[in-house]
């Protein structure tokens, strides 16, 4: 008897209820004003559905009372916009009065029914139910009691149901705007992954830096060359606490245009800091870096910080050539190091990290090709980006 008897216990079913009552409203007023044509309000319908706001107020209603707590409902809360979702509208609304009839119908004579049922059994008069008229007083009727009760729950919890699936039918989202949603899903699933790529970019370069630069000190006992690693960590720790702070003014304020983030043109910034670690680069920037677009200056800045990182990271004090260069439409960043003498272990190395996966995706992204690997006993990352 629990699972039969649930639906009691769920504030759905009552909500569903209401929302089934609350058409029969205007024909009830109708009835006081011209008793003889109850059936006039039906006459606006489709007039009524055509309108491109009533399908917001049907889906807010339907949303609140039929579906309350549902994360995704499957019901569209935005006005009509084609012909299409006009007629569904007017559909809907046609079915929801021919529902409600129905429900008043059952809600108003089956539990009369009941109370006739037994007041004929403790020797009343039938009150007036058709079916009960000419019964004479017995205590038989008594067993009849629960029959239209019973009914009546089946009916209630049944007629939501079918509210609910009618519903979902004529009021679910268009194709048009099915395909709005999953292009803002995915647009907004594309924005995680960049967020996360800058986190693991910026705050992986400050901690790879600091971690090389306090080994550095540690091992020269050189207060000079103590204070120069102190310096080169405050500013590393102090841009990457820039960037987190912009990363979570993003999280936060979403709607926000996205500004402050830094471009190739602070490369030089990017290089002296991989110099103070130690890194003994040989690097060149040549072409027109300002004629550069600003999405791709950012992932091109973001590209050399993950490779450096790299460098620091797996290869240590060793020499690098870092090349940057705008020609013939094309960015281009290159970046060589000599591999490491010791064979990285499993989950450790460029080659296994997450980072070079990401520098693959930003230059697809962008249209580019990005190549990664051994190459003549170095490592080299080089990278094209168009930038037309």
């Amino acid at each position: 008897m629990g699972p039969l008897l649930r639906p009691l216990l769920r504030g759905t079913t009552y909500t569903r209820l209401l929302h089934l009552w609350v058409p029969a409203l205007p024909f009830s007023v109708w009835m006081f004003i011209h008793p003889a044509t109850p059936w006039v309000p039906a006459l606006v319908l489709v007039p009524l559905g055509l309108i491109p706001a009533v399908r917001t107020g049907e889906g807010v209603q339907a949303r609140l009372l039929l579906m309350p707590g549902e994360r995704e409902p499957g019901i569209s809360e935005e006005p009509s916009a084609t012909w299409r979702d006009r007629s569904r509208t007017a559909l809907w609304l046609a079915v929801r009065v021919v529902l409600a009839g129905v429900t008043t119908v059952v809600t108003v004579w089956l539990p009369l029914l009941a109370y006739s049922a037994a007041d004929v059994a403790a020797g009343g008069s039938p009150g007036g139910v058709p079916v009960l008229e000419d019964a004479r007083p017995h205590w038989a009727y008594a067993l009849l009691v629960p029959v239209p009760l019973i009914l009546l729950y089946a009916s209630v919890v049944g007629l939501g149901e079918l509210a609910t699936v009618a519903a979902r039918r004529l009021l679910g989202p268009s194709p048009a705007e099915r395909l709005a949603a999953l292009e803002a899903r995915t647009e907004q699933l594309l924005e995680r992954t960049r967020i996360a790529r800058e986190l693991h970019d910026s705050i992986g370069h400050a901690l790879t830096v600091a971690v090389v630069q306090a080994g550095a000190a540690r091992a020269a006992g050189d207060p000079e060359f103590t204070d120069r690693a102190l310096d080169a960590i405050e500013e590393t720790g102090r841009a990457a606490l820039e960037d987190l702070e912009r990363v979570l003014g993003i999280l936060r304020e979403p709607e926000k245009p996205v500004s402050g983030r830094p471009t190739l043109a602070d490369a030089e910034r990017l290089l002296e800091s991989a110099r103070a670690s130690g890194a003994k680069l040989d690097a060149e920037v040549t072409g027109p870096l300002d004629t550069v677009p600003g999405p791709v200056s950012r992932e091109g800045y973001r590209i050399l910080q993950e490779s450096l990182t790299n460098v620091l990271r797996h290869a240590g004090a060793v020499p690098a050539r870092v090349r940057v260069g705008v020609a013939d439409g094309t960015l281009t960043l290159e970046i060589r190091n000599p591999l490491p003498a010791a064979a990285p272990g499993p989950g450790q190395g460029p080659v296994r990290g997450s980072g070079l996966r990401g520098i693959r995706e930003r230059a697809a992204l962008l249209g580019g090709r990005a190549r990664t690997g051994p190459e003549g006993g170095d490592w080299q990352v080089r990278v094209e980006l168009p930038v037309s």
